[in-house]
Formats: structure tokens, sequence, C-alpha cells
């Protein structure tokens, strides 16, 4: 076992003391938010806890195979915590409207790896060379002497898998190759998490990849691949906004392509923005900064308004600026 940083002494500690905690996580979840939320939850509970899972969005339909007892809700008012614990998110204002109902509380602790991250907790255990928050709540039981039970496994397992595009991104690490085996040799069932993550798409899920396959662009010398997502397109395929997730990918996959590029309009005047670099002299962490957004070197993202030409026109130039060396501002 890796030896315990004086942070995680901090954590254990507070987390030791209290009685009731609050779990949050950033909006629109993906499989290591939600993975870490609730393979967390579980192991507080096992330790006697009294464990509340709150998150502004509701839990993606491919990841409610995690969660068969609900733990995973939406936030209520006049609920009083003795510690609140966000996983995985890089900043205290993407926990979206939870925010708005955690202030009643003793401590706040930060648990992420993301290199954005703005330490925003009492207590911030942030830690960028990890490729996944997954792999730091499964070495937070490490360190405690929870023991990971088969359920724990599956979302822990699930958490690291996704946010390393199953073992694929070059952040991919050996220590989390052994995470991984680790949480296979406690019961995590790689059949089901593969059939229920990456091969089980509903059939708007499809209708909106075509779309992608029919609408997307390249440019700078096919270095740069992007698309739109408006929201007449999910009302035309009947998606819902989550179905999106991972889009970026079958771009990303093209031939050539250093960056890729999702703009999503959220409402009238407001883009969201997604961002993937294959190229290490690429960082698209910077990128999305400039946008007042972040992430890691090769995975970010941020929500940028103005008109949609005018945001695509500025973030194209940016990402242009990148590819040939030169500072993006």
């Amino acid at each position: 076992m890796k030896p315990i940083p004086k942070t995680v002494e901090r954590i254990l500690e507070a987390l030791d003391n209290a009685k009731t905690i609050c779990i949050v996580g950033h909006v629109r979840p993906d499989g290591d938010c939600v993975g870490s939320q609730i393979g967390l939850a579980m192991a507080l509970e096992n330790a006697g806890k009294t464990v509340t899972v709150w998150n502004e969005d509701v839990l993606p339909d491919k990841l409610r195979f995690l969660d068969p007892d609900r733990r995973f809700n939406r936030p209520v008012d006049g609920r009083k915590f003795d510690v609140v614990v966000a996983t995985d998110c890089a900043s205290f204002e993407r926990l979206g409207k939870v925010a708005n109902h955690i202030a009643d509380r003793g401590l706040l602790i930060n648990i992420d790896h993301h290199a954005s991250n703005t330490k925003y907790g009492d207590i911030n255990w942030v830690s960028p060379r990890e490729p996944s928050s997954g792999e730091l709540i499964y070495d937070l039981c490490g360190w405690a002497g929870w023991k990971i039970t088969q359920p724990m496994a599956d979302c822990l397992f699930t958490a690291v898998s996704t946010d390393t595009g199953s073992f694929q991104y070059p952040v991919t690490t050996p220590e989390t190759l052994e995470t991984a085996a680790h949480l296979v040799e406690r019961g995590a069932d790689l059949g089901k998490i593969c059939q229920e993550v990456y091969q089980s798409f509903p059939l708007t899920r499809v209708r909106l990849l075509r779309h992608v396959y029919n609408k997307f662009r390249l440019t700078h010398d096919a270095k740069t691949a992007y698309f739109w997502l408006k929201r007449a397109d999910y009302a035309r395929t009947g998606a819902s906004t989550e179905e999106s997730e991972g889009l970026i990918d079958h771009i990303r996959a093209i031939e050539g392509v250093v960056v890729a590029i999702v703009f999503e309009e959220m409402e009238p005047g407001m883009t969201r923005i997604s961002f993937r670099s294959k190229n290490d002299k690429v960082n698209v962490n910077e990128i999305a900064s400039l946008f007042g957004g972040g992430g890691h070197k090769a995975a970010a993202g941020a929500r940028v308004a103005g008109t949609a030409l005018g945001v695509q026109r500025r973030v194209l130039g940016a990402v242009k600026r990148a590819l040939a060396g030169r500072p993006i501002s």
C-alpha cells in the first residue's frame, strides 16, 4: 500500500468523527462521478455512517445498474450534514443546484483528479496524476481499511474504466491496471459492466450518432474535427442530453485528427464545449481554461456565452493557434 498522505489522514479523521455525510458530484454525471459517489457511499454505510448521495441531474440510464438501492437522488431543502464530500468535481460551480443545498454543514471535503480543480473545499485532496477519481476512492478505502464489496467493485471499476476510455487513453498508468485487477479480484462483473456501459444504447442515441456522422466537419488541414448538437437535434431524434456522452470519441478516432470538439447548445446564447486531444503538444485543458473551463490535458470542457457562430470562431481560432504551437490567448 502506498504511504498515506497527510491530507488523507485529515479526511479519514473527519469521516470517522462524522455521523451524517452527503456525497455530491458534478452536473451531468459520467461513469467516474457516479461510480465514485456510490462506491464511497457504500463504503461509508458499511462503516456505520448515515449517507446521502445528491446530484443535480438524474442517474444516466446506462449507469442505473450501479444503484439498485436508489441512493442517487436530487437535493432537497432542510438537510444538515456533519461532512459533505464532493467527488470528481473540479469547481464548486460544477455542483450546480446541489451547491444551494449543502450550506448547512460542517466540513466540505474535495476529492478529485482534475488539474483545473479550484481547491474549493475545507480539505482538498486533488491528484491530477490519477486518471480517475475512482482510483482515489479505491486508495481511500485501502488506507481506511474498508472492505471493498462486490457492488463497490462494480462502481469503482466502472469509474476507472470510463475515465480512461476503457484503459485506452494515454493517462492510463500501471497503477491503474493494478487497481482494475484488484477490483476484478473483489468481484467486479466485467461482463455486466461491459454490456451496460459500452454495448447497450437506445435507438435514440443511434439516431443522434447518425446526425454526428452526417454533420461533422474537418478543418485545420483535417487536424480538427467538430460537430454541433442543437436542441432541435435532440428533439428530432428523441434523445436525451445524457445520450451525447461518448459521441466525441467517434470523431476523435478519425485518422489524422488531433483535436475533437463538440459544440452543444445549452440554451440561447450559451454553448457547452467538450474537447479531446490525441497529441501531448496540444493541451486542451489550457484551451478550455481560456474560456472559463478546465479538465485534463487530453480532455476538457467549458461553457461559453455568445452567439453560436461567434463561439465557434473563437474556439476554433484558439485550437488553430495551439496546433501551430503559438500562444492561444
